[in-house]
């Protein structure tokens, strides 16, 4: 007799306890922070390779998947700013690999981009990574080889970069989300590279994860302050969290710090590969409980998680003063008024109004989506040529139009940059990231000092798009 795959993401809200595990298990243990002493993470192995976790509870079986270290996500790893990171990849996968370190602003030999920046790492090889990280914050890791696959099959993990002087906060919290495919025994589903799905939304999962696991509760005492790193690690998922009856106050995407304050339509938005961290009061009452909500795709719904408040008295009773404005990190600011302007134009896709690749060219085999009119199929970067040629040192705007009909988490490898305008609109906080999500038949401007001499995968995040031709190469000279 077989069982049904566990949690499927499309399910509505009027569904009971979904995405929870019967019995009102506790799972505190699964959302806690694996801390890794920052005097003690400078030198680091990950093994790449097939392994069996559990992702979903029990009397499911585990799940055979493909991961660091033996466990999804990987280790975390966790240092100071300025500190000096090696980490050596060993693969013991059947096919080649890379590493890539997400956000991170350092030399272009260590960014792990095969055949822009490295070999990929063979079956049984191994590669050392070394670099010092000039921001504090959020960032994570995952494979440039094979990256849909790869990552949908469980290759990532937290990279968490401490400030020398942190918000105070009772904890410091890190929620790696992602998705799963699974089959009714657990085990993940075959169907990667679909080029239906690639043409569209890329391959959403029916089981999401926080940390690995099909989540439950979240355990939290009344009146603590929590730091939540959000890491959207799927491929393809685009999540919309809203945090019934709290009051998130952001105060970093994607590492970068930001003036404090409350969601846009107090939902937090992350598109693949994009973080968010922010503040978290717990405001609840010894035994209450509130629900965690993904309400991004309009109809599908769906709780995410609850808010489980521990019967211990609080911890405190008067509220805590508002947080203070995370230092900034050391990124070049540009110059609008000398900076040199590139259009870029996206297109491709199932009722995309095509240009180059989409449509039946690209059910036929071809590219299904294109930067500027290039293409890449397959991440194999060996013949792409640069999209652009910037100059050292100086500043540059691009502005980004979407002409398709999907949402892309749009990615320059190397540097982080400023989102100036949306839709010909001054952005309010002129918010520094590095992945920017722009949803269909809109446009954003990215403004950035090209200040890190290399070639720069510039790509979608949505790995399927990647890969189905939405990649390319930006060349700092």
């Amino acid at each position: 007799m077989t069982r049904k795959a566990y949690m499927p993401a499309r399910a509505r809200l009027s569904r009971r306890s979904l995405l929870a595990v019967g019995g009102g298990t506790v799972l505190a243990s699964i959302l806690r922070p694996r801390v890794v002493p920052a005097g003690l993470s400078s030198q680091k192995m990950l093994v790449a390779a097939e392994g069996r976790v559990r992702i979903t509870p029990e009397p499911y079986p585990q799940t055979g998947v493909w991961c660091y270290g033996g466990s999804v996500p990987g280790p975390e790893i966790r240092l100071r700013q300025g500190e000096r990171l090696q980490v050596t990849v060993e693969n013991r996968l059947s096919e080649d690999t890379t590493v890539h370190w997400h956000g991170l602003r350092i030399p272009n030999a260590m960014d792990g981009a095969p055949y822009v920046t490295q070999a990929p790492i063979q079956p049984e090889d191994s590669f050392v990574y070394q670099f010092t990280v000039p921001d504090a914050g959020t960032f994570w890791y995952h494979p440039h080889a094979h990256s849909a696959e790869q990552v949908g099959r469980g290759l990532m993990g937290a990279l968490i970069i401490g400030e020398p002087q942190p918000l105070p906060v009772d904890r410091d919290v890190v929620w790696v989300l992602g998705d799963f495919r699974l089959e009714d025994d657990a085990s993940i589903a075959g169907g990667f590279g679909n080029r239906m799905e690639m043409s569209m939304s890329g391959r959403l999962g029916n089981t999401v994860t926080i940390n690995g696991r099909a989540p439950d509760r979240f355990a939290v005492r009344a009146g603590e302050r929590i730091r939540l790193r959000l890491i959207n690690a799927a491929s393809a998922r685009i999540f919309g969290l809203e945090f019934k009856e709290h009051r998130p106050l952001v105060v970093a995407f994607d590492g970068q710090p930001v003036e404090p304050h409350a969601p846009e339509c107090g939902r937090v938005l992350l598109g693949p590969a994009m973080r968010t961290d922010f503040i978290l009061d717990m405001t609840g009452k010894p035994g209450h409980s509130a629900a965690v909500l993904d309400t991004f795709y309009k109809g599908l719904e769906y709780k995410l998680v609850e808010i489980s408040y521990t019967d211990e008295k609080p911890l405190r009773t008067q509220p805590l003063a508002a947080p203070a404005r995370l230092p900034p990190n050391p990124v070049r600011e540009p110059d609008l008024a000398s900076a040199q302007r590139h259009d870029v134009t996206l297109t491709g896709g199932m009722m995309g109004g095509m240009g180059m690749g989409g449509g039946m060219m690209g059910m036929m085999g071809g590219s299904m989506w294109a930067i500027n009119g290039a293409a890449v199929m397959n991440d194999d970067m060996r013949q792409m040529k640069p999209v652009l040629t910037l100059t050292r040192g100086k500043s540059y705007i691009l502005a980004i139009d979407n002409q398709t009909a999907w949402h892309h988490p749009m990615h320059i490898h190397g540097h982080s940059f400023r989102v100036i305008t949306r839709n010909g609109a001054r952005t309010k906080f002129r918010e520094w990231r590095d992945t920017v999500l722009i949803p269909p038949r809109e446009r954003a401007e990215l403004a950035f000092v090209a200040d890190n001499p290399g070639d720069w995968m510039f790509h979608c995040h949505i790995l399927d798009h990647q890969e189905g031709g939405m990649m390319s190469i930006i060349r700092v000279a």
